[in-house]
């Protein structure tokens, strides 16, 4: 199948002198294509710091990170953008919607940033996708959270990335929302191939991954690989 994600000895200091953190210390981490993995472990362990690296959003002090076996740590903010556009679709808790453009028009951003002709046309299958084909003229304000969650899935999803981030994708949803946006994210990751690696405090949320990978204090103390053997994956799907 190949590996999208490779992290090798990464480390990453935040803040400068006395309040400087350690928060990764020297992470190694390999993440196969079409896994489900989620990161997990207490506030401050470094998980959404791991993930915004594996976005190429957070840069190592030192270390690799390679995303489908281009080292993104080398490579300059042009290049490293075109990477991002093209390979990683990424989730926010907070949604980050563009409050001024309708449900359409946010979703179709990435293809037009990419200069693809069939944006808006894409956009709106992929709005169909997660349930909101009724929705696509509705702005970010007329939404509820679930459904603006969607749209930040459908925008995610559009340019068909290898690899899907989402950091606390349901924390700030009510339980009947959560599970739909979890559904989702999963559903996407069976049916379309894309590798899934997302940061959760739900036990639940993790226990539907086919790899939960457990940080403490930057370092990852469990990583996972073995919990789970693949026919035990195979009998349990």
């Amino acid at each position: 199948m190949g590996t999208v994600i490779l992290c090798k000895d990464l480390h990453i200091r935040l803040g400068s002198g006395a309040s400087e953190v350690h928060v990764l210390k020297g992470i190694d981490l390999e993440v196969e294509a079409g896994e489900s993995l989620s990161l997990v472990g207490p506030s401050g362990s470094g998980k959404s710091t791991l993930l915004m690296a594996m976005a190429g959003l957070e840069r190592p002090d030192s270390g690799q990170v390679a995303i489908e076996g281009t080292d993104i740590t080398r490579l300059g903010e042009d290049d490293l953008a075109r990477i991002r556009g093209r390979s990683v679709g990424i989730v926010f808790q907070s949604f980050h919607l563009i409050p001024n453009m309708t449900a359409l028009e946010n979703v179709a951003v990435p293809l037009e940033l990419a200069g693809e002709k069939d944006a808006f046309e894409r956009a709106e299958a992929e709005l169909a996708d997660v349930g909101l084909g009724d929705r696509i003229t509705h702005y970010p304000a007329e939404l509820s959270g679930g459904e603006q969650q969607r749209v930040a899935i459908a925008r995610a999803l559009v340019p068909r990335p290898a690899l899907l981030l989402a950091d606390e994708p349901t924390g700030n949803l009510d339980g009947a929302n959560g599970k739909m946006i979890a559904d989702l994210l999963f559903e996407a990751g069976a049916r379309r191939g894309t590798t899934l690696v997302l940061v959760t405090h739900d036990p639940g949320l993790a226990e539907r991954s086919s790899r939960v990978v457990r940080l403490q204090s930057g370092r990852i103390v469990d990583d996972g690989a073995r919990e789970r053997p693949a026919a035990e994956l195979a009998m349990s799907s």
